[in-house]
């Protein structure tokens, strides 16, 4: 008999009056703002504008979440269209499942879009966001845990998760996968933000470092999970997944270090040219206007030196002017 363990839920939601709030749902919900927060913090500081960050998640959130649920629909179709089933429970997000891989094919779209519209380089947008998004699916992974789905193999072990007889399980103490995946998320989070400080990753290299580590980790857990799935080789479909999106995050990032090392200088040039004060309404920059100082502090130079070739000059520039003159001094005009 186990004396220690996680309890789970007796429910998965808690009814405020005539609204339900589902605890998978809510999950979902706080990561992604927690997301879109961090990205917005690492945006700014990578020189992008305030806001950008949530305008383009508008683009991305729906995308990913329709990802999402595609990936999982296809891989596991068996649950919603084989005989006995209904067909319609495909459109219960609410109840579980999301492929994250499918979120992040599908949400990179709409970020595309997103991006595309502001006039901004998608892989510096996906670099900013990428720790937010770990973080987003380390609390979005609580979900599962409101669900009891998603576990692991039976065990003993004192953090074992407590699963109640429901349908499509068994009452016993499990491998709480969805904590082992979402205490992993939170070191690949850590990491990117560390690699990204460490070596100024730039051009989508931070978020293929994200890609990268979560699917090391991701390979391992899902070898764990006990829940149904298809197998190729006898691997899990999603264990394979993880091993192709792998080797193509670090091809990627070895690739682009060669072809465009360093990180972008301007990442958003609205906001650039926002902070440049150096120019003027109708365009001129600095180097104009420094030439403009220079002729006026030689003039006054030449009209105060001892050199009476110098002066000279000056004072026939003076007598030439069409200015009009007040008490022997020449009017200036007030252009403030």
């Amino acid at each position: 008999m186990n004396l220690a363990y996680i309890p789970s839920p007796s429910t998965g939601v808690i009814d405020l009056g005539p609204i339900p709030l589902r605890g998978y749902a809510f999950c979902i919900i706080i990561g992604v703002f927690v997301a879109v927060w961090f990205g917005n913090k690492r945006w700014v500081a990578r020189g992008g504008k305030a806001g950008t960050v949530a305008d383009i998640a508008v683009w991305a959130v729906p995308f990913g979440l329709v990802g999402g649920r595609l990936y999982h629909v296809i891989t596991d179709y068996q649950l919603y269209f084989s005989e006995g089933e209904n067909w319609v429970d495909a459109f219960k997000i609410w109840e579980g499942g999301l492929g994250i891989w499918g979120a992040i094919a599908l949400g990179a779209v709409g970020a595309w879009i997103g991006c595309r519209r502001r006039g901004i380089p998608l892989p510096a947008w996906a670099d900013a966001l990428a720790p937010g998004i770990a973080l987003a699916q380390a609390i979005g992974r609580w979900g599962n845990w409101f669900n009891q789905e998603l576990y692991g193999k039976p065990t003993e072990v004192p953090w074992a998760l407590e699963i109640s007889e429901g349908p499509n399980r068994v009452a016993g103490t499990y491998h709480p996968t969805f904590l082992y995946e979402s205490l992993w998320c939170i070191g690949v989070a850590l990491l990117v933000i560390w690699a990204d400080r460490r070596f100024k990753l730039g051009h989508g290299r931070a978020f293929a470092l994200y890609v990268a580590a979560y699917c090391t980790g991701r390979a391992w857990i899902e070898y764990m999970r006990v829940d149904e799935a298809h197998h190729v080789l006898g691997l899990r479909l999603n264990v394979w997944t993880a091993i192709v999106v792998f080797v193509l995050a670090v091809t990627y990032i070895v690739i682009s270090a060669k072809v465009r090392p360093g990180r972008e200088e301007i990442v958003e040039p609205d906001a650039t040219d926002r902070v440049d004060l150096s120019k003027g309404a109708d365009g001129d920059s600095d180097t104009e206007s420094a030439a403009d100082a220079g002729d006026t502090a030689d003039a006054e130079k030449a009209a105060g030196s001892d050199d009476p070739v110098d002066a000279a000059d000056a004072t026939d520039a003076t007598e030439g002017s069409d200015e009009p003159e007040t008490n022997g001094a020449p009017e200036t005009a007030d252009k403030s």
